[in-house]
């Protein structure tokens, strides 16, 4: 991390985890433990536990994000939420792209850009994720990979709101698998981000942008993978359910 030029941030990325109850239950016990953090806390919880993190955050230093937002304001789309809907009940981040949209419901590089921007223009803080599937890195196109990722889902993204947006590195084979990418890989791979930033912006904005890695990152892996200059926070899955786990991550984000 570098946080002499950006924000470190940690998110917990809750998935379809949590009743109202369970997520009051959660957040409370958080909290306490990652008060004095020198970092940005977010949780992305389920869209029904929503109201509940945000009257537990309240007056807190958690930020509370939702998982996912469609890209228009309203209209025929049943069971979708609108980056609207989010911002009016003063949710501030959204994650956009992840892995799990793109696998299960069809989620492209196209609507993650339509999503992303529809979110800018309302206020929120996209979570934009990107990463390769096991195959694609064994077959050494992992850059091509990132890159063509990194290109579509910021298309027409201005400078402005690109130094909003977080980039959440997460490599495929490394999501719920409990396989990790080393620090040197996933360094490597931020530090490409960034690179594919500056090329198609500037430097100044390529390191202004928050890049996190995700994919298994926990309480035991988490000092050395933030310890990488381009590794500016995490995405946390599993161990943003477990109290303890998270806030030992959000303490190594601190240091």
């Amino acid at each position: 991390m570098d946080k002499s030029k950006r924000k470190a941030i940690i998110a917990g990325n809750w998935k379809m985890n949590k009743t109202p109850a369970e997520a009051k239950e959660l957040l409370t016990a958080i909290t306490p433990l990652v008060k004095d953090a020198d970092c940005e806390v977010i949780a992305c919880v389920p869209f029904v536990d929503l109201q509940t993190a945000l009257e537990v955050a309240e007056g807190t230093n958690i930020k509370i994000g939702a998982e996912n937002c469609h890209w228009e304001e309203s209209g025929a789309f049943t069971g979708e939420i609108s980056a609207k809907m989010l911002t009016s009940m003063g949710v501030e981040y959204v994650v956009l792209g992840h892995s799990e949209r793109r696998q299960y419901f069809g989620e492209t590089d196209e609507t993650v850009n339509k999503r992303t921007k529809a979110a800018l223009a309302a206020g929120l803080k996209p979570i934009v994720c990107v990463g390769e599937l096991l195959w694609e890195r064994e077959c050494d196109i992992t850059e091509e990979v990132i890159a063509r990722q990194i290109k579509l889902d910021l298309f027409d993204v201005s400078k402005e709101d690109v130094k909003k947006t977080v980039i959440a590195y997460e490599p495929v084979w490394a999501i719920g698998t409990g396989k990790t990418a080393t620090a040197d890989q996933a360094e490597e791979v931020c530090a490409f981000i960034r690179a594919t930033i500056a090329k198609l912006y500037d430097q100044k904005t390529a390191d202004a942008v928050t890049i996190q890695y995700g994919g298994s990152m926990n309480d035991a892996n988490a000092d050395e993978l933030l310890s990488k200059t381009n590794v500016d926070g995490g995405l946390i899955g599993g161990a943003s359910l477990v109290a303890e786990k998270f806030a030992a991550i959000v303490k190594a984000a601190s240091k």
